[in-house]
């Protein structure tokens, strides 16, 4: 009976996830109370499940509101622009150069975590250059998604949040043996640019569009900015943020400090040192709240949801159940072969169903064969990764699609290619260094 209504409750929060007929905190909340009700459990024993569940995400919630604030922050005194045009400038309009620097740009720009600011930073700026060289836009919504995807796997990016809250673990944690990894597929994910950029250059050359005749010195990227966040800016003081940003990372990969309380500091040292007005300071954090409000209350309904099915017993039985199912040959192996599909499942799964439903029934199956449950998180978290703004159900692909001016459906034909193959690269990368 467990098993049947863990899987009634996983099978209609991933459906209501799917057709977004509820908002992914509604179902994740409402589902499972009346699933625990249904398998007879008191509201006594519920609210112990809540607490649980709460208690084993609360630290995650934590660091995800700082880390949002501070990098909002960072992202308004104008931090990563500097960094952006000199790429931009040292391309030169060579086709190559242009596609390789989309991919650090992206990357750079994608250190908030947050997708909607990444492609709100990088499109507007590019599209123009883009534009002018005669350059596919879809190539440019494709380059940065990718490389926000490997930069994805931060802490305070959603993917590793949702599985440190999956698995009861600090999100410093699970990043820090994928560093390397990070780094690695930066320098792949640039060659890759190179030969994708080689591609629209033999492509432009075919179809005589090559445009080799740019003077950079009138050239101007698109920097069309309103006074108030013109305002915002602080170039005077691009070192001391700079320094800061750097810390906070040192500090983060150190571990000697909770992260959230790192980026509580960071907040609190940044915000007076750039904004001296008291008024200012709570404009800032006001105008980044949303963001960082509904990152902590779609991991608080995710902890409701997991303390629920977990103490219930709902997730070990199904578990049990399924391997009972399964051919015995694939279940040691179905936290792979969840992965190799994981780019491929952002089409039908959105990123709450693939990492609140999917990823702990699999875990669970898996550990019974002596798998790690960090390997397994891994797995699934590694093949699924880069193909996250490839998804229809990702809000900042849409605005990433309205921003270049290009079709969704058309974007998903042409980058599904390169983004299911640059994932299982991905993981070959990883299961070669040990991390899978």
């Amino acid at each position: 009976m467990l098993s049947i209504i863990g899987l009634l409750v996983i099978a209609i929060i991933v459906t209501l996830l799917i057709t977004q007929k509820l908002n992914p905190i509604v179902a994740l909340v409402i589902v499972p109370f009346i699933g625990a009700l249904a398998a007879g459990f008191g509201f006594g024993e519920i609210t112990e499940f809540f607490n649980d569940g709460i208690n084993s995400v609360i630290s995650v919630v934590i660091m995800f509101v700082f880390a949002i604030l501070f990098f909002g922050v960072m992202q308004d005194t104008g931090l990563f622009n500097p960094i952006i045009n000199k790429m931009v400038k040292l391309s030169r309009g060579n086709v190559v150069l242009v596609a390789i620097a989309t991919v650090l740009i992206g990357a750079i720009a994608h250190l908030d975590g947050s997708g909607a600011s990444t492609f709100l930073i990088t499109i507007p700026a590019l599209l123009p250059l883009y534009k002018k060289l005669n350059m596919s836009p879809y190539m440019l919504v494709m380059l940065i998604g990718m490389s926000a995807s490997i930069m994805n796997m931060v802490p305070w990016g959603g993917p590793l949040g949702r599985t440190a809250a999956v698995l009861s673990v600090e999100p410093p944690e699970l990043w820090r043996p994928l560093i390397p990894l990070q780094g690695i597929l930066i320098i792949l994910l640039a060659s890759m640019g190179a030969l994708v950029g080689k591609l629209e250059q033999n492509r432009l050359k075919k179809n005589g569009l090559l445009n080799g005749d740019i003077n950079f010195n009138q050239f101007t990227l698109s920097e069309e900015k309103d006074e108030s966040a013109a305002e915002l800016e602080r170039p005077g003081l691009l070192w001391f943020n700079l320094l800061l940003t750097l810390l906070v990372v040192a500090f983060l990969m150190w571990g000697a400090l909770p992260a959230g309380l790192i980026f509580m500091l960071a907040v609190s040292i940044a915000l007076p040192v750039n904004y001296t007005d008291m008024n200012v300071q709570m404009q800032r954090i006001r105008a980044h709240a949303p963001s960082a409000l509904m990152m902590a209350a779609i991991i608080l309904a995710a902890g409701s949801f997991l303390g629920i099915l977990e103490n219930s017993g709902m997730l070990d039985s199904l578990a049990e159940d399924i391997v009972v199912i399964l051919p015995g040959f694939l279940i040691p192996y179905l936290h792979y072969i969840i992965g190799i599909f994981g780019a491929p499942l952002e089409l039908v799964l959105n990123t709450d169903a693939y990492y609140f439903a999917l990823l702990p029934v699999v875990e669970q199956i898996v550990s019974v064969h002596g798998v790690d449950q960090i390997t397994a998180a891994y797995s699934l978290m590694i093949g699924n990764i880069i193909g996250t703004f490839i998804s229809p159900f990702s809000p900042a692909l849409w605005l990433a699609v309205g921003l270049a001016g290009i079709e969704m459906g058309r974007y998903i034909r042409y980058a599904i290619f390169w983004v299911w193959g640059f994932s299982l690269l991905a993981m070959a990368a990883a299961f070669l260094m040990g991390i899978i």
